[in-house]
């Protein structure tokens, strides 16, 4: 009994197997892949059924054959749609938009590319016969009678196929094939010939030619021929997935942007988070001899969306993690890299992946994270915040039709008027995006819903007034910090840029007794404390510029404080803020609330560029800053600024910080600006 069942046992591990050799046969991998899993077989022929070898090797048989090693998704290459859903599905992001239209558009001339073919040939029935059938398949073509003419046509232009014959006069078909290759090495040469010999075919072979064929020529294996050429020409012209990654603060849209690309192009789309990844084999994926193993997860997501060139995007790439398990980071160097992705290879597969064909989206808050080799490999595009009245108008054609769905409101929606989503934007969220915005919209109609039931006999439309939304939101949560703030001595304002875009700070600076310290607080990082450092030591040097006694720092201390000293801050550009504080202190000229101002200060007084100028412009428009002062050599970047920020906004640039102390600096005893009073 128990012979008859190990017997049994065999046969079924023997029918498996050869059920799973049929599988791999007729899965159409490529050859090295195929090569691969039959050889994986074998040794499952030599494994019994009941050992753990045995179901580790199905389970990879069955994981090799499920992947869409040449299953793709027919792009839709319609300029028109592509901006059409672009436009509809988002708003503004106007340099996003054209540089998804330009991928586009490559994509189009490159596949629309019509195939250029020569037919070269002393006889005139041949090029008659082939230029017609071959122009009928739709194919433009040319002909060359003889092998100087066809090197003629060659120096004048390149084509994707030749059809040329072996034996002709002054130059044969052998030398039209070597100038050709040595012209191009991607074009594709038909020897066609009636002397047809074994040593001609292999010399032609070697040569680099395509096929060879005898005469007389067969149309069905000529059109074949060329055919399967034209495809082998143009799988190497696929343009390869851009490694592109979305910038910008939370709420931006980065990732509804990436299912926005893949809905216009028709692809279909993925996504996985890094954040906290922390294990190289998350991405790699596990060796086989671990038990329990598993592709990483672009393997697994490319399985699960069956198609290999699928939109794919790469969540929080700037929180990415690292520890003793290996660095994940530098395994996406491989996925990124166009130059080396088709030949991806996965720990668990242990053969090549082609992973060339799928367009990578990154997204991050902050580029400062992301190690220099990985960005490099990425085409970084800023999403900055947007501006009020673009917040508005996102507002009434997508968050509160959207909202008001999500409540049930939708059979008798209520009516938000202008005021009401004015007041909702500028008191109740202070952020880049619109994260918050659809939070505070969504607890209106959650609240305007409960509303409704408790008034079942009122049927009339609700009102969202100016005077309602405190109401229903409570008290005011934002204050224009600038605009409702007095001047004073000692205190200047300044613009910063952090992960959640554009913010204004303010610097206060005071003097007491001391013994000629300077005081640093407010969680500063070492680039900021030295900034303060460089501000006061150019102060110093330059007391007679400022009207200042030289002995200002015998006998007392200064202290610099940057309020919100719970929150970590660093970087060069408050550089010129600390130093007009300090100016304002020394000089007891009080410092105008309503200017901000950012740039790096060096110890000769000049101001250095500083980034993120688009948001901090917004930033300061969002406090009711009236004037902002930027390095002169930040011109450039001016341009980016919305117009509408600019009509609103007085602009400054200037190259040295003694152009525009007077300028931020009221005369000493100057009425101050005491909106309170």
């Amino acid at each position: 009994m128990r012979i008859f069942k190990k017997d049994e046992e065999i046969e079924e591990g023997f029918q498996e197997i050869e059920e799973l050799r049929e599988t791999v046969v007729s899965a159409n991998m490529p050859p090295q892949v195929e090569k691969a899993a039959l050889k994986e077989l074998d040794k499952l022929s030599k494994t019994g059924p009941s050992t753990a070898e045995y179901g580790i090797g199905t389970n990879y048989i069955d994981y090799m054959v499920s992947l869409p090693w040449n299953k793709m998704t027919e792009d839709n290459l319609d300029m028109n749609r592509a901006e059409s859903i672009l436009e509809q599905e988002h708003y503004g992001l106007t340099e996003i938009k054209d540089r998804i239209l330009e991928h586009l558009a490559v994509r189009i001339l490159k596949l629309s590319h019509g195939q250029r073919i020569l037919v070269v040939d002393d006889e005139k029935m041949t090029r008659m016969n082939l230029n017609h059938v071959l122009t009928k398949d739709g194919y433009e073509v040319f002909v060359a009678s003889s092998g100087s003419e066809a090197l003629r046509l060659l120096e004048k232009g390149s084509f994707d196929v030749i059809l040329t014959d072996l034996k002709m006069e002054e130059v044969d078909g052998l030398t039209v094939l070597e100038k050709a290759k040595a012209k191009d090495p991607t074009t594709e040469v038909i020897i066609i010939t009636g002397y047809a010999t074994v040593p001609t075919a292999v010399e032609a072979m070697q040569k680099g030619s395509y096929q060879f064929l005898a005469k007389p020529l067969k149309l069905v294996e000529v059109r074949s021929t060329i055919q399967k050429a034209l495809m082998k020409k143009r799988a190497r012209l696929q343009p390869k997935g851009p490694g592109l990654c979305f910038v910008g603060p939370p709420g931006t849209g980065k990732t509804s942007l990436g299912m926005s690309i893949a809905h216009s192009l028709e692809k279909k789309f993925t996504r996985i988070s890094l954040a906290g990844m922390k294990d190289e084999a998350q991405i790699r994926g596990h060796r086989r001899s671990y038990v329990g193993a598993l592709p990483g997860r672009i393997i697994q997501e490319i399985r699960r969306v069956e198609f290999k060139n699928p939109v794919f995007m790469l969540d929080e790439l700037d929180k990415i993690g690292q520890d003793f398990k290996g660095d994940p980071a530098s395994a996406l160097l491989e996925v990124l890299d166009p130059e080396q992705n088709s030949q991806f290879m996965d720990h668990y597969l242990d053969v090549p992946f082609d992973l060339s064909k799928v367009m990578f989206i990154a997204t991050a808050n902050t580029t400062d994270l992301i190690p220099g080799p990985l960005l490099d490999r990425l085409e970084v595009l800023y999403l900055s915040g947007y501006t009020e009245k673009e917040k508005e108008k996102i507002a009434y054609k997508y968050l509160i039709p959207r909202e008001i769905d999500e409540a049930g409101l939708s059979s008798n929606p209520p009516e938000f008027t202008t005021e009401a989503v004015q007041r909702i934007i500028s008191e109740y969220t202070r952020e880049a995006g619109l994260r918050n915005l659809q939070r505070q919209i969504a607890s209106v109609c959650r609240k305007t819903a409960r509303d409704v039931l408790k008034n079942q006999g009122n049927t009339a439309a609700r009102k969202i007034t100016h005077e309602s939304v405190e109401q229903l939101l409570g008290p005011r949560k934002f204050y224009f910090e600038v605009a409702e703030a007095e001047d004073k001595v000692g205190v200047s304002t300044g613009l910063a840029w952090a992960e959640t875009g554009g913010q204004i700070i303010f610097i206060e600076a005071t003097r007491m007794k001391g013994e000629g310290r300077l005081l640093l607080t407010g969680s500063l990082g070492e680039v900021m404390k030295e900034s303060a450092q460089a501000a006061l030591s150019y102060i110093r040097s330059h007391t007679a510029l400022f009207n200042i006694p030289e002995d200002f720092f015998e006998g007392q201390d200064i202290h610099v404080h940057v309020p919100a000293g719970a929150t970590p801050k660093d970087g060069p550009s408050a550089g010129l803020t600390i130093a007009i504080a300090l100016i304002s202190l020394l000089t007891d000229r009080p410092c105008r609330r309503d200017v901000a101002l950012t740039g790096e200060l060096t110890l000769s007084g000049r101001i250095l560029p500083v980034g993120g100028v688009k948001d901090k412009a917004m930033a300061a428009h969002r406090a009711g800053v009236k004037c902002v002062v930027f390095p002169d050599k930040n011109d450039g970047d001016l341009r980016e600024i919305p117009e509408e920020i600019k009509n609103e906004l007085e602009i400054i640039t200037v190259g040295e910080l003694r152009e525009i102390v007077d300028k931020v600096l009221k005369e000493k005893g100057a009425p101050v600006n005491n909106p309170t009073t």
